[in-house]
């Protein structure tokens, strides 16, 4: 066996180690950073900031990431969306996913430390301890409130953005991690119900596992009423102007309508549907922000 899993080693490429970082999950991150960023400013962000920031919180959200794969190696097995994780089939080893994981975060930091401010890399590398080890290695196994807990570390990434350009904690800032807040429940408990039976195979305490996909059901709806009311604050404290709104409205009723659709049973796959739906629900809601943001400077509106 340890022969085998040394042959499987030895094949490690590029494209493994790009996967340990989970690059589409770091993608939209990086989208919510640098639109951070730009909100942050009512002028041209520097290119150097735009550029380093987010090369800089992209190195320590894959440091984080690689972490994930490095403790959830023998759950990912089991899993069959997991199963073909680098660590899992072996052609990684775990020392050095630590090992790059550790180079990936300290490269990032020292980005940030060169580039922006100490506050950003601070603010950077309390959220890749709050996912690596306060989420994935405690609250994951601990309590079926593990995505509500731990999801400030992953809402993190505008604030950063927004630290990186302003060089200071404001309240802009704090809502757009409050939105992604919000969000995260319901968008991670629609795939934890799709999910369900291998969550339950491995012993994760996601919500549908230890309450049931009905009262799991409910909760994602009224997260979404939440959501939809949490990220109307924009327009309310004059952050945003009505084109905004608008797409807030929108897009939060949709959401809205999924939920209840997942909730009735209405609609075919409607648990991979809504959260596949609330990806692109984050992305144009932060889209239309930053358009809305751009008209107001301009003083189209």
């Amino acid at each position: 066996m340890a022969s085998i899993t040394h042959a499987a080693t030895a094949q490690a490429g590029w494209r493994d180690y790009l996967e340990l970082t989970k690059p589409k999950v770091v993608a939209l991150m990086i989208i919510t950073s640098a639109i951070g960023m730009l909100l942050a400013s009512d002028s041209a962000v520097p290119w150097s900031t735009l550029l380093f920031g987010n090369l800089g919180i992209a190195l320590c959200a894959g440091s984080a990431a690689a972490i994930n794969h490095v403790v959830d190696r023998r759950i990912d097995v089991q899993m069959a969306r997991t199963q073909r994780r680098p660590l899992a089939q072996g052609r990684v080893a775990p020392l050095n996913a630590v090992l790059f994981a550790m180079l990936l975060g300290s490269a990032g930091l020292a980005v940030l430390l060169s580039w922006t401010n100490t506050l950003t890399a601070v603010l950077t590398l309390g959220s890749l301890l709050g996912y690596a080890l306060v989420y994935t290695a405690f609250l994951k196994r601990a309590t079926p409130q593990n995505i509500v807990i731990g999801g400030l570390a992953g809402a993190a990434p505008p604030l950063l953005g927004w630290t990186a350009v302003s060089g200071q904690i404001d309240a802009g800032g704090l809502l757009l991690v409050l939105i992604i807040f919000a969000w995260t429940p319901p968008h991670f408990w629609a795939l934890a119900i799709h999910r369900k039976a291998e969550y339950a195979k491995v012993n994760i305490p996601m919500l549908p596992v230890t309450h049931g996909e009905h009262y799991t059901k409910l909760h994602i709806l009224l997260y979404t009423f939440i959501l939809l009311a949490v990220s109307l604050l924009p327009f309310v404290i004059h952050m945003s102007g009505p084109l905004y709104l608008v797409a807030a409205v929108v897009l939060g009723l949709r959401f809205i309508d999924w939920a209840i659709a997942l909730l009735r049973n209405s609609r075919p796959h409607a648990a991979i549907k809504t959260f596949k739906y609330s990806l692109w629900y984050l992305l144009w809601l932060f889209v239309a922000l930053l358009l809305d943001h751009y008209i107001e400077v301009a003083g189209w509106l």
